[in-house]
């Protein structure tokens, strides 16, 4: 066969494949980060109840879709098209108990998808944290999906300082692999997602999460997912208190207020 109608053939199923074809469709996914609720504002990670409240109703009353994590994973690993316009994903470090108490029957109102990522050593451990029995009751629900936030919840930058190369890889490996095994075996559930504690990664600490299972990491940077990020370091919105009303809506919109967030 001629080579340049090969050439052709090739260039022709490239085009058709669902990879290719979805990688190519654009798109502006906010990932909205939130970490504590409560009556009042307890510290700078906190979102009243409230206002969380009020931001869930603003999404549902004026035409968002609330998206699974995982849709957007799927579609970054070529598996799902692209998402549609106003699409919103919405997810949740540390598992704080405060999930279970004020975000939880909100989100069940709703009926929005949540990603938790969860650091199993607080769990049913850490006064501030769920149980696993809470945990498992939230997956029930068919709505909330746990993911990895490393075992322990370290600050990789802090000990790369004070530890040997040998000690700090023995560090990462069992902070994302206790975890991702520790998750698995109590919520019968696959863990192939990872957030950074601190928003802390990279290249090296990228590769090894790679070679530990996770095929989508996640960071916190103040911006929108866009067809042009890796799925190994894709964006989120750290929320806080004062992310609301109009603060909000510009948020969604990709005009964010900036922020120094005290993690």
């Amino acid at each position: 066969m001629n080579r340049s109608i090969i050439r052709l053939l090739l260039v022709i199923l490239v085009f058709l494949s669902p990879l290719s074809s979805y990688a190519a469709e654009s798109f502006r996914v906010p990932i909205l980060l939130y970490h504590r609720f409560g009556a009042t504002v307890a510290d700078g990670m906190t979102t009243t109840t409230p206002v969380f409240e009020a931001q869930m109703k603003y999404l549902h009353d004026n035409g968002y879709k609330v998206i699974p994590l995982r849709q957007l994973v799927d579609h970054y690993r070529g598996k799902v098209p692209a998402p549609g316009p106003k699409s919103v994903v919405i997810v949740e470090d540390d598992a704080h108990k405060s999930v279970y108490s004020d975000m939880l029957p909100i989100i069940k109102k709703y009926r929005f998808p949540v990603t938790i990522f969860a650091y199993p050593s607080a769990i049913s451990n850490a006064k501030y944290a769920m149980t696993w029995d809470q945990m498992r009751e939230l997956t029930k629900t068919g709505l909330f999906d746990i993911q990895s936030h490393t075992y322990w919840h370290p600050n990789f930058k802090k000990e790369r300082k004070k530890l040997s190369k040998p000690a700090l890889e023995a560090l990462v490996m069992t902070q994302l692999k206790k975890s991702k095994t520790r998750l698995e075996t109590e919520l019968a559930s696959k863990v192939d997602m990872l957030a950074w504690p601190f928003g802390i990664y990279d290249d090296y600490l990228l590769s090894k999460a790679a070679e530990s299972g996770y095929g989508a990491t996640f960071t916190i940077e103040r911006r929108h997912a866009t067809a042009s990020d890796s799925i190994m370091k894709l964006p989120r919105y750290l929320l806080v208190n004062a992310d609301s009303g109009k603060a909000f809506v510009q948020l969604l919109e990709g005009n964010a207020v900036k922020r120094n967030v005290a993690y």
